[in-house]
């Protein structure tokens, strides 16, 4: 008699592919490496469009609740050059409220990485719902989020086009003046979480050299930035002794590639 362990591991009658040779399966490997790289040029391809895009000024006032109080737009992008806000839906209405917010967009919130290492690349990322800040604190301890989460007191989600559904709003400042710069939402919002997806949602990009920018936008060498979240320092050089191993990494990386 199968145990039931086995039986969950039993494939049934899945049409599974052939079972091949390890030099076989290298070989397919290798085929779809080629693939994959020419989806990862095109997607490079396609962040360098994003970042000719036109902008479109921001012309209304909007306010927002924060923990400490009233805050507007431009508070959000706590000083820094650019701000991606993600309307998430926790407010009297959503399955789990007040409890939980919905479903999709926890899953997002629980993909989200460390704060850090956008904020080292001048930008802020927020949360934003119709929630009263005492349940969204209370849901951020809960889950263990850790991300800015403010509430939505005006039109800004129907001017943005997130009244109805989730979102991510792309806004990047000039001073005191502001331009939203981009809109994801729908599949778009899947592959969101990472410092890599959401930089290349944005004006700027990941500011690397390697990428294709317009004339002026910041740019700094690859690897050489990056940081433990917990040792960045703003404007600060990169550290000498990293700066040697990544460029020794890249050197035979490069070399086998």
């Amino acid at each position: 008699m199968s145990t039931s362990s086995e039986k969950k591991g039993n494939l049934g009658t899945m049409k599974t592919p052939p079972v091949v040779s390890p030099q076989e399966w290298e070989a397919a490997r290798q085929a779809m490496l080629v693939k994959e790289k020419a989806f990862t040029h095109a997607r490079d391809k396609l962040a360098a469009e994003r970042r000719r895009m036109p902008w479109t000024a921001v012309e209304k006032t909007y306010s927002f609740e924060g923990p400490h109080g009233k805050v507007s737009l431009l508070d959000l992008f706590e000083d820094r050059r650019q701000l991606i806000v993600y309307r998430a839906f926790y407010e009297p209405g959503v399955h789990g409220w007040p409890d939980q917010a919905c479903r999709g967009c926890s899953l997002g919130a629980d993909q989200v990485a460390h704060l850090a290492h956008l904020n080292a690349r001048d930008t802020t990322l927020v949360y934003a719902s119709r929630a009263p800040q005492a349940d969204i604190a209370r849901l951020k301890v809960r889950m263990g989020w850790e991300m800015p989460w403010y509430t939505i007191t005006d039109s800004f989600d129907a001017d943005f086009g997130v009244d109805q559904w989730h979102g991510h709003n792309v806004f990047i400042r000039d001073g005191d003046k502001l331009f939203r710069t981009y809109f994801i939402n729908n599949r778009g919002d899947e592959a969101m979480g990472t410092t890599w997806s959401y930089l290349d949602l944005t004006p700027l990009g990941r500011q690397e050299t390697w990428e294709d920018s317009p004339e002026g936008y910041p740019q700094t060498p690859p690897y050489k930035w990056w940081n433990w979240h917990d040792n960045y320092v703003a404007n600060a050089e990169p550290d000498k002794k990293w700066v040697e191993v990544s460029e020794a990494g890249e050197a035979a990386f490069r070399k086998r590639d």
